[in-house]
């Protein structure tokens, strides 16, 4: 890192301590580790599994276990061609950003999903410091630069002195960028991953602006071959008969804040849901996106099972109180049987390389919770 840039890291961060700076998103509570709930893991093949007669008439809850990472990074390193300059996706319009160096990089989200693509590069090495909820083989060992989820830690990421930072804007914000590239370091934002479309785009994204474009092709490759790898095993859990397979809906749950979401079409989970071969019962009702729950619309989906997060469980104590916040769960079919699947906060979003395993934990969870007793 030549002198000039040195200088002005200097600068920032004189700047960033004496403000005592700390960007916070809107989301309250966080993964407390990487990979939480994903380590040593040791889970039958999902061929092997008894799954349910009738999934539908199950009750009790289960804990949908998310294995460790099926993909693998790319057998041959690619080299970077640099410098490179490339398009950041700022949200006042595309920002050109030329890269010189990326041998300190550090790729910053909500899910974790940009160092996860950088690690499946084959870069994985060059990575200097993590997010909250970063997962992949040996990220532990990486500093911790964002806290609590949101939370950004400015002079110690400038500390760290890296010579290109990736974010998509889930954590730190736009504040946090225009600091970075004040202390001359180029910063690339990255469009948001919430399915398999939208994190192959940042998987090309990312290549490009480490200089190695082609790899993200092949990359993306794997990663949708593996899907569908995987929904092939699923569908042999799938019950032939159309009437009982279970209806299903995600609901987001922040007990502490009082917020309670349905996700529908567009969130990323309609695109799951599809590949466990459930009834996505949002989608059956036309509900778009990310909205406030009402009880009208919960008990007139009726689902057999509602999928949370498990921070989210945790945030109302539990099952209990998940429904003495939300009476109404208790008038649906979910529960009357109490049929809550919770899933890894930081998992269940991950996209990129970590689809697959979210889809197999869910097709365990769902079709053969008893396999995970």
């Amino acid at each position: 890192m030549n002198n000039t840039r040195k200088s002005r890291i200097r600068a920032v961060v004189a700047l960033a301590l004496g403000l005592s700076i700390a960007l916070t998103g809107c989301q309250t509570g966080g993964p407390a580790k990487s990979g939480e709930g994903s380590e040593a893991v040791d889970l039958p093949p999902l061929t092997s599994l008894t799954p349910l007669e009738d999934p539908r008439a199950y009750e009790g809850p289960s804990t949908a276990v998310v294995g460790p990472p099926s993909i693998e990074p790319l057998a041959e390193r690619p080299e970077a061609k640099l410098p490179v300059t490339v398009q950041s996706q700022d949200r006042t319009g595309e920002i050109p950003v030329e890269v010189t160096d990326t041998s300190r990089i550090l790729a910053i989200s909500l899910t974790g999903t940009l160092s996860d693509i950088v690690y499946n590069l084959g870069l994985g090495d060059q990575l200097i410091g993590r997010d909250a909820t970063t997962s992949f083989p040996g990220s532990e060992e990486l500093p911790l630069v964002v806290t609590g989820g949101h939370d950004i830690e400015a002079e110690s990421i400038l500390g760290l002195e890296p010579s290109v930072i990736f974010t998509d804007l889930s954590v730190g914000g736009i504040d946090f960028v225009n600091m970075m590239r004040n202390a001359g370091v180029p910063v690339i934002v990255v469009n948001r991953s919430v399915n398999l479309e939208s994190s192959s785009e940042a998987t090309r994204q990312v290549a490009a602006g480490l200089g190695v474009a082609d790899a993200a092709e092949e990359l993306n490759a794997n990663v949708a071959k593996a899907v569908a790898a995987k929904e092939t095993e699923v569908a042999e859990l799938i019950p032939a008969d159309a009437t009982k397979l279970p209806r299903v809906v995600f609901l987001y749950v922040r007990g502490g804040a009082g917020v309670y979401y349905l996700f529908g079409e567009g969130s990323g989970i309609d695109e799951l849901l599809a590949s466990v071969g459930v009834v996505d019962v949002a989608d059956e009702v036309g509900w778009k996106g990310e909205r406030p729950m009402t009880d009208e619309a919960l008990v007139s989906m009726d689902p057999d099972i509602i999928i949370v997060m498990s921070k989210g469980l945790t945030s109302t104590d539990g099952i209990d109180g998940l429904i003495e916040a939300q009476p109404s769960i208790a008038l649906t079919t979910a529960g009357k049987n109490r049929r809550i699947i919770d899933i890894d906060d930081s998992l269940l979003f991950a996209s990129a390389g970590r689809t697959p395993d979210v889809i197999d934990a869910l097709a365990r969870a769902i079709y053969a919770p008893d396999s995970l007793q």
